[in-house]
C-alpha cells in the first residue's frame, strides 16, 4: 500500500529520473520497468528501483552515473528535499552479472530516525525490436522503450529470471493492452535470440500450474504491499492474486507457443 514514506521515495525517484534525463550521462538511457510505468503511465503499482535500458558498455555507464550522481544529484536532493545521501556501486554476487550494473543510492535525514531510503538504479539491456521512443512529463523529455518492447520484456522476465519476481506478473496484468498484434512473433524471435527454448518455457508454465498456491500467494503479496490502496481493494474484490495469476497464464498461452514442448514430453 502507498505510505507516507513511499511518497518520499517517489519524490526522490522523480528527481533522479529528471537528473538522468537532463544531463549528458543520461543521453539515450531508456527508462524501463515498473517505475517507468508508475511515472509515465500512472501505474497503480509502486516501484522502489529505477531501471534503464542501455545498448552500450554497462560498466562504463555505471561509472558515469556514479560520478554525475555524486557531483550534481546529491546536492540537488539535499537542496530540494532535505536529504543527505551517498552513491555506491553494487557489491556482492550480482555485481558480476554481465547483464546489468547497479548504482545504489541511499538517502536519509540527519535529524530523523528511520528515515533511510534506498533506491537502486539498474542499467541493463532488454531485447528491443523498436527504436527508442520519447515521452514527456512536466516539460522534460524522457527516452524510453516502446510500449511493445516494454510489455514483451515483462514476459521475457517471467520466463528468464532465475528467481521469478511476481511484480512482473502483476505488470503484465495491468498493461496487457500494450501487446501488439504481432507480439507472438516478436516474442518468438526475442526468446530465440536469448537462447530460451520451448522446453525451458514449458517447465516454467508447468511450475505455475503445479505450484499455483505458492504463485497465488506471492502475487497477492505484491497486491497488498505495492499497489495503491483503492486499486488493491478493487482487485481483492475481484479475486486478488488467484485472478491475476489465472489471467496472466491465459495471456502467456496466447503469446507463447508451447506446441514443440508438448510434443517432446
Amino acid at each position: 500500500m502507498t505510505t507516507e514514506k513511499q511518497k518520499e521515495v517517489e519524490a526522490i525517484q522523480r528527481v533522479v529520473a529528471r537528473h538522468v534525463a537532463t544531463h549528458p550521462v543520461g543521453r539515450n538511457l531508456a527508462l524501463i520497468g515498473g517505475f517507468r510505468y508508475r511515472f509515465l503511465d500512472d501505474s497503480v503499482r509502486t516501484s522502489d528501483d529505477i531501471d534503464y535500458h542501455w545498448a552500450g558498455d554497462l560498466e562504463e555507464k555505471q561509472r558515469g552515473l556514479i560520478d554525475s550522481f555524486r557531483r550534481i544529484l546529491l546536492p540537488e536532493i539535499s537542496r530540494l528535499l532535505g536529504y543527505s545521501g551517498r552513491v555506491d556501486a553494487l557489491t556482492g554476487p550480482d555485481a558480476d552479472s554481465p547483464f546489468m550494473r547497479v548504482v545504489d543510492l541511499s538517502f536519509w535525514k540527519d535529524d530523523t530516525p528511520s528515515s533511510r531510503i534506498e533506491i537502486p538504479v539498474e542499467v541493463t539491456r532488454i531485447a528491443c525490436a523498436d527504436p527508442i521512443e520519447i515521452r514527456t512529463a512536466g516539460g522534460t523529455i524522457y527516452a524510453t522503450a516502446s510500449e511493445g518492447d516494454m510489455i514483451e520484456s515483462k514476459v521475457i522476465a517471467i520466463f528468464g529470471r532465475t528467481s521469478l519476481r511476481h511484480r512482473d506478473i502483476v505488470d503484465v496484468f495491468l498493461f496487457r493492452d500494450r501487446f501488439r498484434s504481432d507480439s507472438a512473433e516478436r516474442l518468438k524471435s526475442k526468446l530465440h535470440a536469448l537462447r530460451m527454448n520451448d522446453n525451458d518455457i514449458g517447465k516454467k508454465m508447468r511450475d505455475f500450474q503445479e505450484y499455483s498456491d505458492y504463485h497465488t500467494k506471492a502475487t497477492q503479496e505484491v497486491i497488498d504491499t505495492q499497489l495503491d490502496s483503492e486499486a488493491a481493494a478493487q482487485l481483492n474484490d475481484s479475486g486478488g492474486g488467484r485472478m491475476i495469476l489465472n489471467t496472466v497464464m491465459s495471456i502467456l498461452k496466447q503469446y507463447i507457443s508451447l506446441e514443440k514442448t508438448d510434443e517432446s514430453n
